[in-house]
């Protein structure tokens, strides 16, 4: 079908080698040659954040440190598959879910960098999201659903549950307690895991999958400090990152916690997890979870 597609469509690339790409979530893809991907949408909602990856990914990459996926070519709806799809810029490296990073410093500071670049106020016309760019009080009820249904299993092998879901709630009642984000909405890409950004040579490589790009609260990508970055690397990343507030480094690590939740019941089987299983999401998840448990998180004086 993705050869068919080209050859009605983007005949000149049709020549170019396909090869499925393992993973996927919203969208499936597919390795167009050496430099290309096809990405085709999968859940319902997703050919609606294809068109905001087009309209937007070209605004931001060229002032992004990092490699990012950029649409070159849209695909349109047809008879052989009646949704929008596009062709991007394939990012190299390998994603962090089947990888690992062993310069923490240079990832902290690369990933820093990134954000820092990343983190502008949005125009007024940036896209917002339904469900994500809250402060974590709006957010509780998904953090309860999430706590409960990982707690009978237990969070941690090396610790009592009780102990970590006591644990997980006084990080999460911390965030829940901290002042709002004061400053202007800023540019977002909203969904910083480990599956979606890439490593080479031990260090942070790439960014991908901006479809839950949006303007809001930086508190959303920051938490990527403990959901990506190896352990003690977190207070690298915030030296590098200039201006934190306690108050936005406090609601960082509560999203934090709730994203690590996400992450290990996406990687559970049977009833208690979430549909779409990601095996290597689970590990990922537990991971971070204790990095964010046996961090207290750098903390700032607040701006006067």
């Amino acid at each position: 079908m993705v050869r068919d597609l080209l050859k009605d469509q983007h005949p000149d690339l049709a020549g170019l080698a396909v090869r499925e790409v393992a993973g996927g979530w919203g969208n499936q893809m597919w390795r167009l040659g050496d430099e290309l991907a096809v990405r085709m949408p999968r859940k319902e909602g997703a050919p609606d954040l294809l068109r905001k990856e087009r309209r937007w990914l070209p605004v931001l990459a060229p002032r992004l440190p990092l490699p990012v996926p950029n649409p070159v070519r849209i695909g349109e709806p047809s008879a052989r598959f009646p949704k929008p799809w596009n062709i991007m810029t394939w990012v190299p490296g390998e994603p962090l879910d089947h990888a690992s990073i062993s310069r923490g410093e240079h990832a902290a500071d690369t990933l820093a960098g990134f954000l820092r670049a990343l983190h502008v106020a949005a125009p007024a016309d940036a896209p917002a999201s339904s469900d994500r760019g809250a402060h974590p009080k709006e957010c509780t009820d998904g953090f309860e659903k999430f706590l409960q249904a990982i707690a009978p299993g237990g969070i941690a092998a090396d610790v009592r549950a009780v102990r970590a879901v006591r644990a997980v709630r006084d990080v999460w009642d911390d965030a829940v307690a901290a002042p709002e984000w004061e400053g202007p909405p800023v540019w977002l890409h909203g969904d910083l895991h480990p599956a979606n950004v890439v490593v080479s040579d031990g260090t942070l490589s790439g960014v991908i999958d901006f479809d839950a790009m949006f303007a809001g609260d930086p508190a959303w990508d920051l938490a990527a400090a403990w959901l990506l970055l190896p352990a003690g690397a977190s207070s690298r990343f915030f030296e590098a990152y200039p201006h934190t507030d306690e108050a936005t480094i406090r609601r960082a690590r509560g999203l934090a916690a709730l994203k690590s939740l996400f992450l290990i019941l996406m990687g559970q089987n049977g009833e208690r997890g979430l549909p779409g299983g990601k095996p290597t999401w689970g590990p990922a998840g537990r991971a971070a979870l204790d990095r964010v448990l046996t961090s207290g998180g750098p903390s700032r004086p607040s701006p006067a």
